[in-house]
């Protein structure tokens, strides 16, 4: 064989064997452990020069690396030859291909791959898939926000791929992906078992003013503010909290709208239940005032038992007042049942029912005729409202004010502020009011004027003023009369008022009294006809024969007579 020749099959076999080494460059090969020293091991894998790779590849923290020369290992080919003559090999490169491999045949079949959370970066977290490193996005951890992912780390779970790009060595995987398709299973599951009274645990999603969301496990139902508890709930967030987990009741479910309605206070027993018993009408108790309103205050009894207070119940001298200058929200207060609709869940209250009625204490205190000193405290059209004992006023009417005086004159003689002495007339406890009298103070002139003043007596009256239709008098000096023009006389060409004057003294009778108006009716003419009706029962007949005027002659005659003797 010819020197060429020899050249020849000599580069040949050289470029053959350089090329099968630098085909296995960058690839994936299986070698042989040809020894363990320290912490690194030695590695033949059919090259030139052996390559060293650290033991810490070939284990875990938790499982470190049991090597023996001779064991078969794959390795990752970086390099055939580093300065030191040896062949750079790493078995983390290994492991990332072959994760790779098993990656891309998942993510081509749609599949979940179980990883585990390593770490925080920024955006999201790292997770481990099996030697292959991949971005969980912080969107996609949960199906809703997670504030702690402490739990969540170096814990194996499964994932879906959302994207992978090999040559960029870039994975985005979703947790959430799995969580959501689990969360279906698990609802049309719960779904079609769902049935009302169930009692089921769910987790708090939301809380909103009128109730929470609860989170059945791939299904929320709503928990109404007024199904927590049976005691009273301003906000829900004072019972519930976000991520709780709690114990429910389905109320209500519509199969066709998928709607759930949830119950927590189903689960306790009925405060209501024999409540009539618990609080029978008339018996009083301690409870907490939970709410104010314009009409009243709402107190709890217990847990779940509320009876509402009216306004018109709390006091009884604070009337036409806002609820809350009178008692204040969680303030302790003695009440009385005073009506209860176990029905309707209703119980009226009061609170002015336990303390000592100020119109009964006045009329224990003040009996009717008792005077009392007050300060007027307000001035109407129609008389005068003065304070007195316990907070409360009693009135005068302007009729009560004054004998003499009409009641207007008399009420404008009175400013507010003013202290009066008053007499109690009549005191009405149910309806709340006291009348009093200023004029009962003293005697009635009109009273002690009439005497023996009675209908059908003689009086001798004095013309006080004569006017068109008769004449006004005054009997005894004080008491007003009145004779109309048809009773002056008993001649009618004599019932002239003309003939009268003021100052001029006349006998009459009185015909009537008008105690409301303090008057007298007179008449004179009256008098006249039962002063011819005795002289004709004293001194004559009809059937003597004898004239009117020879009769009122005789009598005139012995009367003179008698006079004389």
């Amino acid at each position: 064989m010819s020197s060429e020749m020899v050249k020849e099959s000599f580069a040949d076999l050289l470029e053959e064997s350089f090329g099968a080494q630098s085909s296995i460059l960058g690839t994936v090969v299986k070698g042989t452990v040809i020894s363990v020293d320290n912490d690194m091991a030695l590695i033949d894998v059919g090259l030139k020069a052996e390559g060293r790779v650290a033991l810490k590849e070939f284990g875990t923290a938790a499982e470190p690396a049991n090597l023996q020369p001779g064991d078969t290992v794959e390795v990752f080919v970086e390099r055939l030859e580093d300065r030191n003559g040896e062949a750079v090999l790493s078995r983390e490169r290994a492991k990332r291909e072959e994760a790779w491999t098993k990656l891309e045949e998942s993510y081509a079949a749609n599949e979940r791959v179980n990883g585990s959370i390593f770490g925080r970066v920024k955006g999201g977290f790292t997770v481990d898939l099996g030697g292959a490193v991949a971005f969980l996005p912080g969107s996609q951890v949960d199906i809703r926000p997670v504030r702690d992912v402490t739990p969540l780390m170096n814990t194996p779970q499964p994932f879906q791929i959302l994207k992978m790009d090999r040559s960029r060595g870039n994975i985005v995987v979703s947790r959430r992906a799995v969580l959501e398709e689990t969360r279906a299973e698990q609802r049309s599951e719960l779904i079609e078992n769902l049935k009302e009274g169930m009692v089921l645990e769910g987790v708090v999603k939301n809380i909103t003013d009128y109730g929470a969301f609860v989170d059945l496990g791939g299904v929320d139902g709503l928990l109404h503010v007024t199904d927590i508890s049976w005691k009273r709930i301003n906000h829900p967030s004072e019972v519930l909290t976000f991520g709780e987990t709690v114990k429910v009741q389905v109320i209500r479910f519509n199969a066709e709208t998928q709607r759930i309605s949830l119950g927590m206070k189903q689960l306790e027993a009925d405060p209501w239940e024999g409540v009539e018993a618990k609080y029978p009408l008339g018996a009083k108790f301690v409870g907490t005032v939970t709410n104010i309103t314009d009409y009243g205050a709402f107190v709890e009894l217990e847990p779940g038992i509320e009876g509402l207070v009216h306004v018109s119940e709390m006091s009884w001298t604070k009337k036409n007042v806002h609820p809350g200058k009178i008692i204040s929200t969680s303030q302790e207060v003695e009440v009385m049942v005073l009506d209860i609709d176990p029905a309707k869940r209703r119980i009226s209250l009061g609170i002015k029912q336990c303390l000592s009625n100020p119109w009964e204490d006045f009329a224990a205190q003040h009996p009717v005729g008792t005077e009392i000193e007050g300060e007027i405290k307000n001035i109407t059209e129609f008389g005068l409202f003065v304070g007195l004992p316990g907070e409360i006023d009693g009135m005068v009417h302007m009729s009560d004010i004054s004998w003499e005086k009409s009641p207007e004159e008399a009420l404008g003689d009175f400013n507010k502020g003013d202290m009066v002495q008053a007499k109690v007339l009549d005191i009405d406890t149910d309806k709340e009011r006291i009348s009093l009298g200023i004029k009962q103070l003293a005697s009635d002139p009109f009273a002690d004027a009439m005497g023996e003043v009675k209908k059908g007596a003689v009086v001798t009256c004095v013309v006080s003023k004569v006017v068109d239709n008769g004449v006004e008098v005054l009997v005894n000096d004080a008491i007003p009369g009145f004779i109309r023009k048809a009773d002056l006389s008993r001649d009618r060409s004599e019932q002239r008022p003309d003939r009268f004057a003021e100052g001029e003294k006349v006998d009459a009778k009185v015909t009537a009294i008008d105690k409301a108006s303090r008057k007298l009716t007179l008449s004179i003419k009256a008098f006249e006809q039962a002063e011819e009706k005795e002289a004709m029962e004293n001194y004559g007949s009809s059937d003597s024969g004898a004239s009117l005027g020879d009769i009122l002659g005789a009598a005139l005659q012995r009367q003179q007579e008698g006079n004389k003797e």
